[in-house]
């Protein structure tokens, strides 16, 4: 086996190990807290639609990029019908109580040679607790494909065995993800389990057979400190581990003012610093946030950027104004 080969090889199977440890890697999670945790659709009353773009460590070739498109909405009283009780009395009933909600997200994820595309397809209830306190739960299927970019890998030998190896070919992978998330006017907690199955189930290549899954646990938590109308400070913290081991935490401050305009710094232990900026525009959100990290990659790079832009459904009637965290 030549050296080149075998550095191939060896390239291959590092972007397998690191891309296989748990779902994409995203800094304004906080702004759509459905990426990490399916309980979360539908959480605020009304259809939105969410694109975020990830470009992490910019200028680096085979740097990793994401790509993802998300839509969730929530089942409200919208319609109602006509009761009739025992004693003919009439009364008006909803047809649905508000308390079902769906949401279904597209990505792809690009690491080195390695691409993941996939979807998730969530449903979620929602319960109020002592009058200003809602419950969510919420259960998820996904489906997402692994493949080699062989477009990537040239050869001089075009009797080179890897062309015409099975392990260029990708594979189907079903997996599902269940959460729960409590949220009221000054907190927000949740917890959420991804890649439940760890990937028992593989339909495709034989290749990957061995291919390891890693199921990762997220647990997040805010609380907003309201310094006037006008001006409202909010710590927050997020904790993601991959089978209870190797945990990595942020820990963030957000600054927001009047609900429209958000500004933040938050720290990854062991990796990086982020700054993120966000603003609402009538039923438009933007924002933009850039990781600087403090591994040594970032003397090669221009550092990480993600973008994200969001727009909302629905009369203002129909939205829990309060629960708006955007």
């Amino acid at each position: 086996m030549s050296v080149r080969k075998l550095f191939l090889i060896i390239g291959i199977f590092l972007c397998l190990a690191d891309i296989v440890k748990g779902q994409a890697q995203y800094s304004q999670y906080q702004y759509n807290m459905f990426l990490i945790n399916p309980s979360v659709a539908g959480v605020n009353g009304y259809a939105s639609v969410n694109m975020t773009v990830r470009n992490q460590w910019a200028g680096y070739y085979g740097s990793p990029q994401t790509y993802s498109l998300s839509y969730q909405n929530r089942f409200l009283k919208m319609k109602y019908s006509i009761r009739q009780n025992l004693f003919r009395r009439k009364t008006y009933k909803p047809k649905t109580e508000g308390r079902v909600g769906v949401g279904l997200n597209v990505y792809n994820d690009i690491n080195g040679l390695v691409h993941k595309t996939g979807f998730q397809a969530a449903y979620s209830y929602h319960v109020w607790l002592n009058g200003e306190t809602q419950l969510s739960l919420g259960l998820a299927a996904s489906g997402y494909y692994y493949k080699i970019d062989q477009r990537q890998i040239t050869f001089t030998n075009p009797d080179e065995s890897f062309l015409y190896s099975d392990f260029r070919k990708g594979t189907f992978i079903p997996d599902f993800s269940a959460g729960a998330y409590i949220l009221n006017r000054k907190f927000a907690a949740g917890f959420s389990v991804q890649e439940l199955m760890e990937g028992f189930v593989k339909v495709g290549s034989q290749a990957y057979k061995d291919l390891s899954i890693t199921r990762s646990y997220w647990l997040f938590g805010s609380y907003q400190l309201e310094i006037d109308r006008d001006n409202a400070i909010v710590p927050s913290a997020m904790v993601k581990m991959s089978d209870l081991i190797n945990p990595q935490m942020d820990i963030g401050l957000t600054y927001i003012y009047k609900d429209r305009i958000w500004g933040g710094v938050k720290y990854r232990t062991g990796s990086s610093m982020v700054a993120n900026l966000g603003l609402t525009k009538d039923k438009y959100f933007f924002g933009y946030s850039f990781d600087y990290t403090f591994q040594t990659i970032q003397k090669a790079t221009f550092g990480s950027h993600e973008f994200v832009v969001a727009i909302r459904f629905g009369e203002s009637s129909r939205r829990y104004r309060w629960l708006d965290r955007y």
